[in-house]
């Protein structure tokens, strides 16, 4: 029979302190920090990037890189058993049984190597000793759950087969698989679409609900904390600097931090078009068709139209706005655009037609031509320092730079996206998932381009981060004159920045036009979905949509 429940919340972190170790030097991130969660209920630990919410969620399964890291003081007792004095051998009864995580970016999370099948069907047999055959129909049971569309044909999928936001929702059934009876969610929303957010908020609540599952949820977005939490915890410097019911924090909080972060989101407009700016970037007729493979002999019997026919113009000094759902094509109109991927239809940079060039041919224009992905942790070499990351294309492009020349730019480009210079020399895991996305941006910028893909460049940033961000790519446009191709499920970031804006759906464009008009005006059923999803959460349509 198995134990009956001990007394109390089920999850009590009291007094819990998190320091690293690097050299002769210790950090404290986590200072002496107490919370709790019973059973059923939602707690929410919300600030900053570097604020202590994801090393708090990790000390309590002890997936920290000990022993440079280490706990100073502080106990986390589950369901009455302390899990810091807790051995590997105890630590496995619990990890992805009782207690599943669900991590906040999911290309690093999946192992690159095995199908979606066999991840998921992992935690199955290791905990639940199930058989390939029982394993094979609880993973489509759960890839139905989390809404993604055709599981059968997805199980033998990889994870860079699949968009940002079906490798969350994968991270999302992997976590739900042995029904825990605590989940710990780091950003679980971040990779997602507006409307699916909603939606996988919703299923969370279901799940939460069925199984009277306790869950921590850890994020930046306000908005999600409102609609899901039952308490919320205010983390700012390692420190627990307010804590209540959601519904009293948001209605009077009484900490500056708290009521900064309240007050944050991106502001303002873009500047006006003109309309006789030249044109940096145009597409005609764009296709890219990737080929489904059947049979011994490996033919092609159909095609995935990932993007089917896009005319697209960006302008100098002007940001072209790309929405839609996860899936829809976004990301892999960039790529085509930029020449990372073979596609079809006429593609003009400067109004030299570059479609017809091979990728070797590419290379001297790549200067002009940067990019910021969507996954900051997966393109961020972990054995490159910070500034080695920066000045690499500056190595490659602008040679005549000696190393103090190279390093002056690094600095600049640091101080830009409101990074400390002095952090420089540290690799990309010490630093927080926001960090590490302006990171990435400041290594695009760092080349002075002319035309800048953006792929969800503020999805892993706070909100304080995101207004700071937006403000940022508006100055460097202004200062540079530069063309942006902002791609995002993030619809406020997108009218503050964007002048036209292209919405997508399974590779078609279905709407498009200035941004006030699609905004204020949307005209078709799924724009209008989209803008009643990220504008009011309430409003948001019920339901799992499949992608």
């Amino acid at each position: 029979m198995a134990a009956a429940p001990a007394p109390g919340p089920l999850l009590s972190v009291e007094n819990l302190s998190v320091a690293f170790h690097q050299g002769g030097n210790t950090n404290l991130a986590v200072d002496d920090v107490s919370f709790s969660i019973d059973r059923g209920e939602t707690l929410a630990l919300v600030g900053e990037s570097g604020s202590g919410k994801s090393v708090s969620a990790l000390s309590i399964l002890k997936l920290l890189p000990y022993p440079s890291a280490s706990h100073p003081g502080g106990a986390v007792m589950f369901d009455g058993e302390n899990l810091i004095d807790d051995d590997e051998d105890d630590l496995r009864r619990v990890r992805g049984n009782r207690i599943s995580m669900i991590f906040q970016e999911p290309m690093s999370s999946l192992n690159p190597l095995h199908t979606i099948e066999r991840q998921v069907g992992e935690v199955l047999k290791v905990h639940r000793g199930m058989r390939d055959r029982a394993a094979r129909e609880r993973t489509l049971e759960l890839m139905h759950q989390v809404g993604i569309r055709e599981p059968e044909k997805r199980l033998g999928a990889y994870p860079h087969q699949l968009s940002g936001g079906q490798r969350q929702r994968v991270m999302i059934a992997m976590a739900l698989a042995n029904e825990p009876d605590l989940l710990i969610a780091d950003e679980p929303t971040t990779a997602l679409d507006v409307t699916v957010q909603a939606q996988i908020l919703e299923l969370l609540k279901v799940q939460q609900q069925k199984r009277h599952m306790a869950m921590l949820f850890i994020t930046h977005d306000l908005g999600i904390v409102r609609r899901i939490a039952d308490r919320v915890c205010v983390m700012y410097r390692g420190k627990i600097v307010e804590h209540g019911p959601t519904a009293q924090i948001f209605a009077d909080p009484q900490h500056d931090y708290t009521k900064h972060l309240l007050a944050a989101e991106p502001k303002g407009r873009p500047p006006a078009a003109n309309a006789n700016a030249p044109l940096v970037m145009e597409a005609k007729d764009l296709k890219v068709w990737f080929p489904i493979k059947t049979g011994f002999f490996r033919k092609t019997t159909d095609h995935v139209k990932a993007v089917d026919g896009v005319d697209i113009a960006v302008r100098a000094g002007q940001t072209v706005g790309v929405v839609g759902e996860s899936g829809s094509g976004k990301t892999t109109l960039g790529l085509a655009l930029c020449r990372m991927i073979s596609s079809k239809g006429e593609i003009r940079f400067d109004g030299e037609r570059i479609d017809e060039r091979s990728f070797k041919a590419m290379k001297p224009l790549r200067e002009r031509i940067q990019i910021v992905f969507q996954d900051p942790f997966g393109s961020l070499s972990p054995r490159m320092t910070i500034a080695d990351i920066v000045a690499e294309g500056l190595g490659i492009h602008e040679r005549s730079l000696d190393a103090d020349g190279r390093d002056a730019r690094v600095v600049q480009a640091l101080n830009e996206v409101g990074l400390d210079p002095a952090t420089r020399f540290r690799y990309p895991h010490e630093f927080s998932g926001g960090q590490r996305q302006r990171v990435a941006i400041a290594r695009a910028m760092v080349l002075n381009p002319g035309f800048v893909m953006l792929d969800e460049p503020t999805s892993a940033l706070d909100m304080s981060v995101q207004a700071q961000v937006v403000d940022l790519l508006r100055d460097l446009q202004k200062r540079h004159n530069l063309a942006y191709l902002f791609i995002s499920h993030d619809l406020k970031v997108v009218r503050a920045l964007a002048n036209e804006v292209i919405v997508m759906r399974n590779g078609l464009v279905v709407e498009r036009g200035p941004a006030d008009e699609i905004f204020d005006r949307p005209q078709t059923d799924y724009t209008k979905a989209l803008m009643a999803a990220a504008f009011d959460l309430a409003a948001a349509p019920t339901g799992i949509v499949s992608e």
